[in-house]
């Protein structure tokens, strides 16, 4: 009998054992990690912890540390997935070996926030604020900045500009602008993503957008950039900027979907690939109410994935262009438009 009873025992252990091994195997999770561009982060976190929230079996982490780390680490395949603001060049692009997919997940403003005590509104004009950035007007009651905003106590202190410490799709959007609409701007500085700024601003540099923010708030005169949605978090002022068409447009959802709708999309593909070119640019929007600085911006995946994988991100992205954009306004981001959502769509269908 007790030879029996340490059977049955030995029995039901290893039972025991299997059950939960099966139990934890059914439980597994796949990891989708991703990391770039902070722009798009505070949503990006939203979308990711509710879709792993919902989502058995799967979780996605998202390090938002600049859209230059997040590309190298594409390239390197430290991460399955990846953001910029600043898409890829079709150098970096060559450079996958498992095939890039370049995606416009949402879209958002780069607005100028300041910290001038008692200043409620601000408007820049077109001329003004690229001057900023070049060291061109250096002082708060500067004749031009005065001008267009009568009846506003303008302190006479010096500027202090702040900008990204971080390679930056935010950057690089912020100075593709200037570029755009400023000669001298484009022939000194031009645009980058670790733009090489004049060495006689007052400048001090910060991680990240969020780091910037926090940086502005923390100095009185300060002016720097950052994405709207982390002014709208923080309730952080930005300044009215004088568009294309001669009128200073607040950053808002309207303006900012106003800005995307001149933007057209190239007819090709990527290079190399038979996977449509999604790289499209808002540089200085014509509208009438378009807001000056607005652009997409792109989540990296490679084409080939194994199998598992390739479902679970086209799960994910079929989530973040359903009911992740109905989350976007609130936050500060720009909804995708139908049609974009359809090219993401057709574009997400060939990771494999």
């Amino acid at each position: 009998m007790k030879l029996l009873a340490r059977n049955l025992k030995s029995v039901l252990l290893v039972g025991a054992v299997a059950v939960g091994l099966s139990s934890a195997t059914a439980h597994a999770e796949l990891k989708l990690n991703g990391s770039g561009a902070s722009f798009p982060a505070p949503l990006y976190n939203k979308w990711f912890k509710d879709y792993s929230k919902q989502t058995d079996g799967v979780r996605v982490d998202y390090q938002s540390k600049g859209s230059g780390a997040g590309i190298r680490d594409f390239i390197n395949e430290t991460v399955d997935f990846a953001a910029s603001d600043a898409a890829m060049k079709d150098s970096e692009i060559e450079q996958v070996k498992k095939g890039t997919i370049l995606l416009p997940m949402t879209a958002g403003e780069v607005v100028l926030s300041y910290n001038l005590d008692g200043v409620e509104q601000l408007k820049l004009p077109r001329d003004v604020y690229p001057a900023i950035f070049m060291g061109k007007i250096s002082h708060w009651n500067d004749p031009k900045i005065q001008a267009a905003n009568p009846g506003v106590e303008l302190p006479d202190e010096k500027i202090t500009v702040v900008v990204r410490s971080d390679s930056s799709g935010t950057s690089y959007v912020f100075t593709n602008h200037l570029a755009a609409i400023n000669p001298e701007f484009k022939d000194t500085v031009g645009a980058a993503k670790s733009p090489n700024w004049p060495d006689d601003i007052k400048l001090v540099k910060a991680p990240k957008n969020d780091g910037v923010t926090a940086t502005i708030k923390q100095t009185p005169g300060a002016i720097g950039y950052i994405e709207y949605g982390f002014a709208k978090l923080t309730g952080s002022p930005t300044a009215m900027l004088e568009n294309q068409a001669g009128n200073f447009i607040p950053a808002g959802s309207e303006t900012g979907a106003a800005a995307l709708a001149t933007t057209t999309f190239p007819e090709g593909n990527l290079p190399g690939s038979d996977v449509p070119d999604l790289r499209a640019w808002a540089t200085d929007p014509s509208g009438e109410d378009a807001y000056p600085i607005a652009s997409f911006t792109w989540l990296l995946v490679y084409k080939d994935q194994d199998d598992e994988k390739a479902k679970a991100l086209r799960d994910l992205i079929e989530y973040m262009v359903t009911t992740g954009q109905e989350s976007a306004e609130a936050m500060g981001y720009i909804p995708l438009p139908e049609n974009v959502v359809e090219r993401v769509r057709n574009a997400s269908a060939m990771i494999k």
